[in-house]
């Protein structure tokens, strides 16, 4: 059977935690009212980021990584990202690891201004009153919330869409999909060895019959955020094995499954990782499809990724 035609929305667009955040809706009818509610969530979104950040120094993320108190209580917004956190650190099998800010802040400098090492990054969270969450860490332990919590909002958005069938929140490359029956979005892959190439498209659609249907799609890579100093060639995926800038085989890797969350915290993993760990940490963790691209120019799929890529 055919698929239908893409769904061509209505978008809106802003910025946020240094990347761009869109609001995708297919609204054929009623342009006025899917304006005002994508405006309407931005603003929203882009106040919980603005907790989130730490580029910014008034961030409740900031205040918290600036506090010597070994434990620290933080609002619901912080709080529920950082027990996403650690969800995404145990679907990743560690991989994914909050508490990276210094050896992300020494990979983007030259080699002589790198941190001491602050020892195990061990912390826990605990419930409080009111909906905030107590953080309990050792000292030095300092957190970067980066793809957890772009994923975290990205899914968060969605679900203020529900009278929505049919959208997408794009945290700056971490996608919510949520799509109604009969009709299709079209979602390209970047190719990152060629400006404005796509890797593969993937059509993420729903039965005719049936409710709409959420993925998560995203993609992390060693390709974007990158340094130089002298001959070393830095980049910004730390191993937290190693406290560096992780050694792999792997360029980009694509991830969807169920949630934005999930598949930024997947994809992150499978690049860490390297291509025969990274594809098999997938397959146990059951994603609905992955695309990845190696160091030798391969692309490499999962079966039932298949499924989901244009003829």
């Amino acid at each position: 059977m055919a698929l239908p035609a893409p769904i061509v929305p209505l978008s809106v667009a802003t910025t946020a935690m240094g990347g761009r955040l869109v609001v995708h809706l297919a609204a054929t009818a009623d342009e006025e009212r899917a304006r005002r509610d994508a405006r309407r969530l931005l603003s929203r979104i882009g106040r919980w980021a603005d907790r989130l950040s730490r580029h910014l120094e008034i961030s409740e993320l900031a205040a918290l990584n600036a506090d010597p108190r070994p434990s620290v209580s933080v609002g619901p917004t912080l709080g529920a990202v950082l027990w996403a956190g650690l969800e995404a650190a145990d679907e990743s099998q560690g991989l994914v690891d909050i508490t990276l800010l210094d050896a992300r802040l020494a990979a983007e400098t030259p080699p002589a201004a790198a941190p001491t090492t602050v020892g195990p990054r061990t912390w826990s969270l605990t419930s409080a009153a009111r909906g905030a969450v107590l953080v309990h860490r050792r000292p030095g332990v300092r957190f970067d919330l980066g793809g957890v919590a772009k994923g975290w909002l990205a899914d968060r958005g969605l679900a203020l869409l529900s009278s929505w069938p049919s959208a997408v929140v794009d945290a700056d490359g971490d996608l919510a999909v949520r799509c109604a029956p009969g009709q299709l979005w079209a979602v390209a892959v970047d190719d990152p060895r060629t400006d404005g190439a796509a890797l593969a498209i993937l059509h993420l659609s729903a039965p005719r019959s049936g409710w709409p249907v959420s993925w998560g799609v995203a993609t992390s890579g060693t390709s974007v955020h990158r340094w130089g100093h002298g001959d070393s060639l830095r980049h910004h995926l730390i191993d937290p094995r190693t406290g560096a800038p992780a050694v792999t085989d792997v360029i980009q890797a694509t991830v969807v499954c169920g949630s934005a969350l999930r598949a930024e915290a997947l994809a992150k993993a499978a690049v860490i990782a390297g291509t025969l760990d990274g594809l098999a940490l997938l397959e146990r963790n059951g994603v609905r499809g992955a695309v990845l691209l190696t160091q030798s120019g391969e692309t490499l799929a999962l079966p039932q990724t298949l499924a989901l890529l244009a003829a």
